[in-house]
C-alpha cells in the first residue's frame, strides 16, 4: 500500500511539475486573444492603380480619396463587432499614409487635403472615439527606398517605425511580414531591432510576423484555422516568411513558445478595393463560418475590409459584416447551460474553472431540457493549453450517445453539429498535455440565418 501511494504521489509530482514547464501566453497575448475579431484597413496607392501590389514608382499624385472618412470605417467596424483597427500605414510600394520626415513618398505630396492629411491620424483619432484598439502594419519590404538592400535601410525602417510608435498614441499590434517579389534586392531585415523598439515605446502591443514574436500566421489566407490548433510552437531556425505553412496552421503539442495563430483573410477576393470585385463581397453566412473556423479553432480573426477611392467603406461591405454580427449575437444570445449549478462554468471569466482529470466525464446538468446545436468550450489557457483530445455526449433518455470527438481547444472552440434534445451533456477529456482546466462552456441554438 505505501509503495502505491508513494507512486501516485510521485505521477502527481510529476504531473504538477509538466504543467509549470508549459508555455503561457503573456498579459498582453491573453488581452490580444480576447479580442476575437479584429479589422484589417488595406489602403494606399494601389486602391487607385487597381493593383494588389504596387511597384514604388506611383505618383503621389494618384492618392486623393476626396471623402475620405475613417469615423465611418471604424463605426462600421464597431457595429461589426470588430474590437480592433489595424492600418496599412506602408505597404511594398513605400508610399506612406503619414507625413513622414524621412521620405516624400507619402500623403504629404498628394494633393489629398492640399497635403496636410495623415490617414494614420485619422485611424487613430477613430478608433479612440469609437472604443477600438488600433494597430498599424508596416511593411519591410519598400520598393521605393533608394536604401533598401543596405545596411543604412534598417535604420530608415526603424526611424519610420518610431514616427509610428511614439506620434498615435497607444498601439496595440504591429504587423510585419517577410513578403517580398521574386526580384527583390536581397535585404537582411532586422527583425528583432524592429521588435526591440515595439517593446521600447508600446510595451502592451503585440508583433505578428510569420513566426512571432508576439502572435504568428495561421499559414493561410483562407481564413481556416487547423482543426488542431495549438498556440505553441518551436521557432528554432525559423524566420518571417520562411516558416512551414502547414505547421503554422497546427502548432505543435511539444511547443515552447506561446506564439497564437491570427487568422487574416479578406471580404474581398482582393487586399485592396477594386471596382470589379464589388459584386464578389463574402455574405454575411460566408463570415459567419469564418468565425467558426477561426475563433471556434483556438485562433483570433482579422477581417480586410478595405477603404474604396473616394476613403469610404462600400455600402455592401458594410452590411455584409454588420449582418454577420447580427447573426452571431442572436445565435449566441442564450446559453441554455446556464445555470446556478454550473456557475464557475458560465460566469464568462477564464480564472475560474473545473478540473477535468483525463477520463473522469464531466457532466453538465441543463436548467430544463432543450435543443441545441452548438457547443462552446474554453480553457483557462492563462496556465497553458492543455487539452489535446475530449468527446463531447448527450443523454438521449436511456444511454450516452456521442455528439463529437475533437482535439484542441485553448482559448475557444466551437463545435457545430445535427440539432440534439436533451437535459444533459457529458463533457470527456481523452488526453490532456497537464490536468485539464475548463473554464467556459456555452450550449446554444443557431440563428435560423446562419
Amino acid at each position: 500500500m505505501m509503495r502505491i501511494v508513494l507512486f501516485l504521489t510521485f505521477c502527481l509530482g510529476c504531473s504538477n511539475l509538466f504543467a509549470q514547464n508549459l508555455p503561457k501566453p503573456s498579459a498582453a497575448q491573453l488581452a490580444w486573444q480576447k479580442l476575437e475579431t479584429t479589422a484589417f484597413l488595406h489602403f494606399t496607392v494601389n486602391t487607385f492603380t487597381d493593383k494588389e501590389w504596387g511597384d514604388g514608382t506611383e505618383s503621389p499624385s494618384i492618392f486623393n480619396p476626396v471623402k475620405l472618412d475613417a469615423r465611418q470605417w471604424v463605426a462600421a467596424l464597431k457595429e461589426g463587432g470588430f474590437k480592433m483597427c489595424i492600418i496599412t500605414a506602408k505597404h511594398h510600394d513605400g508610399f506612406c499614409l503619414w507625413p513622414s520626415k524621412y521620405t516624400d513618398h507619402s500623403v504629404k505630396s498628394s494633393p489629398w487635403k492640399n497635403g496636410q492629411g495623415d490617414v494614420v491620424k485619422d485611424v487613430a483619432d477613430a478608433c479612440r472615439e469609437f472604443g477600438l484598439k488600433f494597430g498599424f502594419y508596416l511593411s519591410p519590404w519598400d520598393q521605393h527606398e533608394k536604401s533598401y538592400g543596405t545596411d543604412q535601410y534598417n535604420d530608415f525602417y526603424k526611424s519610420q517605425l518610431k514616427e509610428l510608435l511614439t506620434n498615435y498614441g497607444i498601439v496595440h499590434e504591429v504587423w510585419f511580414d517577410g513578403a517580398r517579389g521574386p526580384n527583390a534586392k536581397d535585404m537582411q531585415y532586422d527583425f528583432k531591432g524592429y521588435w526591440d523598439l515595439v517593446k521600447q515605446y508600446q510595451p502592451q502591443a503585440v508583433c505578428f510576423s510569420d513566426v512571432g514574436p508576439g502572435v504568428r500566421w495561421v499559414g493561410n489566407e483562407s481564413g481556416n484555422a487547423g482543426e488542431t490548433c495549438w498556440s505553441p510552437i518551436i521557432t528554432l531556425g525559423m524566420a518571417p516568411g520562411v516558416a512551414d505553412s502547414k505547421y503554422l496552421n497546427t502548432g505543435d503539442e511539444q511547443g515552447t513558445e506561446w506564439i497564437p495563430a491570427e487568422t487574416d483573410v479578406s471580404i474581398r477576393p482582393g487586399w485592396f478595393y477594386h471596382p470589379k470585385e464589388d459584386d464578389k463581397v463574402r455574405s454575411p453566412q460566408n463570415l459567419v463560418n469564418l468565425y467558426y473556423q477561426s475563433v471556434g479553432r483556438n485562433s483570433l480573426l482579422l477581417l480586410n475590409v478595405p477603404p474604396n477611392r473616394e476613403g469610404l467603406l462600400c455600402p455592401q461591405d458594410v452590411a455584409s459584416i454588420v449582418e454577420y454580427r447580427s447573426i452571431l449575437n442572436e445565435t449566441f444570445k442564450t446559453n441554455l447551460a446556464k445555470s446556478g449549478k454550473n456557475k464557475k462554468l458560465v460566469d464568462q471569466k477564464l480564472e475560474t474553472w473545473i478540473a477535468a482529470p483525463e477520463n473522469s466525464p464531466l457532466e453538465i446538468k441543463l436548467p430544463k431540457s432543450a435543443t441545441f446545436d452548438r457547443f462552446m468550450l474554453q480553457e483557462n489557457i492563462a496556465e497553458g493549453q492543455r487539452i489535446a483530445e475530449a468527446q463531447l455526449e448527450y443523454w438521449d433518455g436511456t444511454t450516452w450517445k456521442l455528439i463529437r470527438k475533437f482535439t484542441t481547444v485553448g482559448y475557444k472552440r466551437l463545435l457545430r453539429f445535427d440539432p440534439v434534445t436533451t437535459t444533459k451533456l457529458r463533457l470527456t477529456v481523452l488526453r490532456a498535455l497537464a490536468p485539464a482546466q475548463v473554464a467556459e462552456l456555452g450550449v446554444y441554438k443557431a440563428s435560423s440565418r446562419e
